[in-house]
């Protein structure tokens, strides 16, 4: 009993200082403390507790509880209570929960999650913040709830603002926004934030998840990018992008998580006085401790981004002897002011290379940011939060960009090490560099005899034929990765004439795309365009998975409603027959499936606007026969 009294009274001081900004514990160390209480006491009201209480004079009900959510750090956990249905992917923001309310189309009111019951009014506040939309389309009262969060490039200028006004310095992106929420003046700081909606709570009858965040997206909500899942494989994939964006992301998550898609299923599963039950988040596993800072190291990156390293005094973390962290970016590094000496938090929470969490204790030595790349010596330059190589030909960069490709389209027999040999000898500046090398060049390389030369020529020159998908991802394109381009290429973008002509309009119809990461796609490709040609002419051949002759072949096809079969079964079959799934109604539609008998969605009504032909799901199986 006393062990329990224990566990509660210190599960309620850290949940206080968690949500005040002021945690001193990791995240884990108190998932550690939770699952103890469980354990001895599985009841326990204080597991029930949400957020930090709210202070009496500002006190707001929320018309439905805002509750925590139940999580795991075990995938197949996660797979288990996934079981046969589909479930929908989001990443999780660290922030600060937010409610907002609508009414007439107009926000009106702004709170905090609370105690989970009740919120505290930051209307004022959020009214400062850009990025919220201060009317909708919908008339009804709408409630629509997200997370306050601070990216890197915010944080930097905000950090530098507190400053100038003589205010304390900001200890780090989460904390701060709690700061916020919490100050009594300088409001107009709030402007610095940012809102990223991940619910939408109407009247307004809906089928699945994914519907919300079209609502929330025709709306102008930021949203997460989302993924609808029915395999194993593409959740294992989404954890890794996850744990990688957690490494290399302009703002700070801790985990994905996961939604039943079918609203009729969240209904029936309901929720606890702690939890939905129809949510589950995925969380990385961690350990922070407190080191020193002996170096910080520039590496110039494929994108000719300087990115920093922290060299630390050797310490063991999450079973392993860490010696070098990273710091993400210049913008990290200028924010905290960070400089050799300084005692630093870090944290590994499942990435490979640890990061640097906050400055624990600041040194008297000088803070300096490079003015030379460490590759080439040309001029640095500052925009944002990146310091980038001025030198476009910097040999640094364009190794990386080479190795990259070389890694990614497989040509196994060519390390980092003898690339770099290649690029000092002047036989190789770019990709397509790699594809004119001869055998006499290659001996002229020490330590390159006569039987490795022939297997580098043989291993580079049976590179080009590949998969379309895979030339795509080892391109370097922004926001490229393999599950992104294979996406593309199933969507009918399925030759590089296609590829070539996509527009950012079309790609914002492929699912995982919105029109950031649209743009940002589309631009690389026209900026890789030249190259792409080049190496088609030194005789790239592309192969595509070949799909049936049928007479959907290459109809472009929406779906509306419930179907008999789980949607995304559907929508393989109609790539396998050679259809092109879009995902809105336009007059570049050719067909709109759908099983209603009495439809009035919107998609229906504009297909009967634009006459597009609308059939049931049994004629679609006809026409793929």
């Amino acid at each position: 009993m006393n062990r329990i009294t224990t566990l509660e009274k210190e599960i309620i001081k850290h949940k206080a200082l968690y949500y005040q900004g002021r945690p001193e514990i990791s995240d884990a160390e108190f998932d550690k403390l939770e699952i103890e209480l469980k354990n001895l006491d599985p009841n326990n009201p204080t597991l029930n507790v949400v957020g930090t209480v709210s202070s009496a004079s500002d006190k707001i009900k929320h018309d439905k509880k805002m509750l925590s959510l139940e999580k795991t750090y075990n995938p197949q956990d996660l797979i288990s209570w996934m079981g046969s249905e589909e479930i929908l992917s989001t990443m999780k923001l660290d922030g600060i929960s937010c409610s907002l309310l609508y009414q007439d189309g107009e926000l009106f009111l702004s709170k905090t999650r609370g105690d989970g019951s009740f919120g505290e009014n930051i209307t004022k506040k959020v009214m400062w913040i850009s990025n919220v939309p201060k009317s909708i389309t919908s008339k009804e009262k709408v409630e629509v709830r997200g997370e306050l969060f601070c990216d890197e490039n915010s944080f930097l200028k905000l950090s530098l603002e507190m400053q100038s006004l003589e205010l304390e310095k900001p200890s780090s992106q989460r904390n701060i926004v709690a700061g916020l929420m919490g100050r009594k003046d300088n409001l107009e700081l709030c402007r610095h934030l940012k809102f990223m909606a991940f619910d939408h709570i109407s009247d307004e009858r809906l089928k699945n998840e994914e519907e919300k965040f079209k609502i929330l997206n025709a709306n102008n909500f930021l949203t997460p990018e989302y993924e609808v899942h029915k395999s194993e494989k593409s959740i294992l994939e989404v954890i890794e992008r996850a744990r990688e964006f957690m490494v290399h992301g302009d703002f700070q998550i801790d985990g994905v998580v996961f939604t039943y898609n079918n609203l009729s299923l969240q209904d029936e599963l309901g929720e606890t006085s702690h939890h939905p039950r129809y949510k589950m988040a995925f969380k990385f596993q961690g350990e922070s401790k407190i080191t020193t800072l002996k170096e910080i190291l520039w590496a110039v990156s494929r994108n000719g981004i300087l990115t920093p390293v922290g060299e630390v005094e050797p310490i063991e973390l999450s079973g392993a002897m860490i010696s070098r962290v990273t710091l993400h970016n210049y913008g990290v590094v200028a924010a905290n002011n960070l400089k050799k000496g300084d005692e630093i938090e870090i944290i590994r929470s499942g990435e490979v290379i640890p990061k640097f969490l906050s400055v624990v204790k600041s040194s008297e030595n000088m803070f300096k940011i490079p003015n030379t790349c460490p590759s080439c010596e040309s001029k640095t330059e500052i925009i944002d939060i990146r310091l980038f190589c001025t030198n476009t030909e910097c040999p640094g960069k364009n190794k990386e960009i080479i190795l990259n490709f070389i890694q990614k389209i497989g040509i196994d027999d060519l390390s980092g090490k003898r690339l770099e040999d290649l690029i000092n000898a002047k036989l190789v500046k770019t990709i397509p560099d790699l594809y004119r090398l001869n055998q006499e060049e290659l001996l002229k390389i020490e330590k390159i005899k006569d039987k490795l030369s022939n297997k580098l020529i043989e291993s580079i020159q049976k590179s080009k034929k590949t998969e379309l998908i895979t030339f795509l991802a080892s391109l370097g394109i922004s926001g490229g990765a393999y599950s992104k381009c294979e996406k593309v290429v199933r969507a009918g973008y399925d030759t590089m004439e296609k590829i070539l002509a996509l527009t950012v309009d079309e790609l914002i119809k492929v699912e995982s795309f919105a029109e950031k990461s649209a743009s940002e796609f589309v631009n690389s490709i026209q900026e890789k365009k030249a190259m792409i040609l080049e190496l088609i002419n030194l005789g790239f051949e592309f192969k595509v998975e070949e799909t049936r002759s049928t007479k959907i072949s290459g109809k472009k096809i929406c779906i509306t409603g419930a179907l008999s079969e789980k949607r995304p079964v559907v929508e393989d079959k109609i790539r396998e027959g050679g259809g092109i799934v879009v995902s809105s109604v336009s007059k570049n539609t050719d067909i709109l499936v759908t099983n209603e008998t009495d439809p009035s969605s919107s998609k229906f009504k504009k297909a009967q606007e634009l006459k597009i032909q609308i059939i049931s799901e049994e004629e679609l199986f006809q026409l793929l026969k």
